[in-house]
């Protein structure tokens, strides 16, 4: 991760490129909990419904899980790193899955389709995108006023 510089008023620069770092973080753990809801879900033969929260479920979990690791990694006991995971990831990824299963649930027949069928992927591909784009200058705003993922800069060497 890169040094965050700070400005006059004591929070962090907010650069978008720190931005960008952050949602990619958060896309990666969001993506990974996404697919895998929905192939669980696929594969017990769910509806759609509960096929969704699972796959939300698991994107915040993953979300939470990498930025768990990277916070244990640094030292920090258990207890704490779920704090900072929970400070710096839980608006980032609400955001995100609002806006990815937002664009799944009001795209024309999208959640009538398998995982066998391209019109999946290539809608969550989209969704993923759309989701990327609006939380970007979230995570920016946040990391400015020393929240999100501001909180986990500090961990990293």
């Amino acid at each position: 991760m890169p040094e965050v510089l700070m400005q006059h008023d004591g929070h962090p620069h907010a650069s978008w490129s720190t931005a960008v770092r952050a949602t990619l973080h958060c896309l990666t753990g969001c993506a990974i909990g996404e697919v895998l809801g929905m192939v669980i879900g696929t594969a017990l033969g769910w509806d759609s419904v509960p096929t969704l929260l699972l796959a939300i479920a698991l994107a915040f979990f993953f979300g939470y899980a990498l930025t768990l690791r990277g916070v244990l990694k640094a030292g920090v006991d258990l207890r704490s790193a779920i704090r900072v995971a929970l400070a710096a990831d839980t608006l980032s990824i609400a955001v995100m899955e609002l806006i990815d299963n937002g664009v799944i649930a009001l795209w024309p027949g999208a959640m009538d389709t398998g995982l066998g069928d391209p019109l999946f992927w290539w809608v969550l591909a989209i969704a993923l995108a759309a989701a990327f784009v609006v939380t970007t200058p979230v995570n920016k705003w946040m990391i400015g006023r020393g929240k999100g993922h501001a909180v986990v800069h500090r961990y990293h060497h």
